[in-house]
């Protein structure tokens, strides 16, 4: 399997302005998701690390009692990646019309 390659500067930010809960640069981009309960966030992350198991690549998630704060870089890579775009789509899959922020 060949290593991701980290995407330019202006590719992250045409990733970002489409992925529109998500904010970031080529360091990683990042998103934000409030809800209802602790129960519901931690129900989330379960969700969101399924995704991840999936794809072999883990998001760095915090957990803050209604509130789920997820991070995507292939560090590895240097920067962010079509594999990261591809979690982010992932993700917003999973918590259609709640932006967090």
């Amino acid at each position: 399997m060949t290593r991701p390659q980290a995407l330019s500067p202006e590719e992250v930010a045409t990733a970002v302005a489409e992925l529109t809960h998500w904010d970031g640069d080529v360091q990683g981009i990042y998103r934000r998701v409030e809800f209802p309960s602790f129960r519901a966030a931690v129900d989330a992350v379960v969700q969101i690390a399924d995704v991840a198991e999936e794809m072999d690549h883990h998001p760095d998630l915090d957990l803050r009692y209604d509130c789920v704060r997820i991070a995507v870089v292939t560090h590895d890579a240097g920067g962010v990646t079509e594999l990261d775009v591809e979690l982010a789509r992932r993700v917003d899959a999973l918590f259609p019309g709640t932006n967090g922020d």
